[in-house]
């Protein structure tokens, strides 16, 4: 069996277009770093700035000294979309609001 020039060229279009499906919705998956979390909203929630030297377990001992560090960050994280707890000067993180 032998394929022509069309023939290669449609080959390669029908493997490629399950290809250009994914990383399209991936794309357009991807959309807002900000969850909704339990039925909150954006005016549920207060917005900060990261500081040079800051890092995501001071952020958390100064919004709630009283809680456990461990669970402030999961829910910042959470809330930012965030796959690990490095946070970058100027990165702007959205935080639970306090009761």
């Amino acid at each position: 069996m032998r394929l022509t020039r069309r023939g290669r060229a449609v080959f390669t279009a029908l493997a490629a277009i399950p290809i250009v499906l994914l990383v399209a919705s991936l794309v357009l998956g991807s959309g807002g770093a900000v969850a909704e979390v339990d039925g909150a909203t954006g005016a549920n929630l207060a917005y900060l700035t990261v500081a040079d030297g800051e890092s995501l377990w001071s952020i958390a001992e100064s919004l709630a000294p009283q809680a456990d560090p461990r669970d402030v960050i999961d829910e910042i994280m959470r809330l930012n979309g965030l796959d690990d707890s490095v946070v970058q000067p100027g990165q702007r993180l959205a935080l639970p609001a306090q009761p």
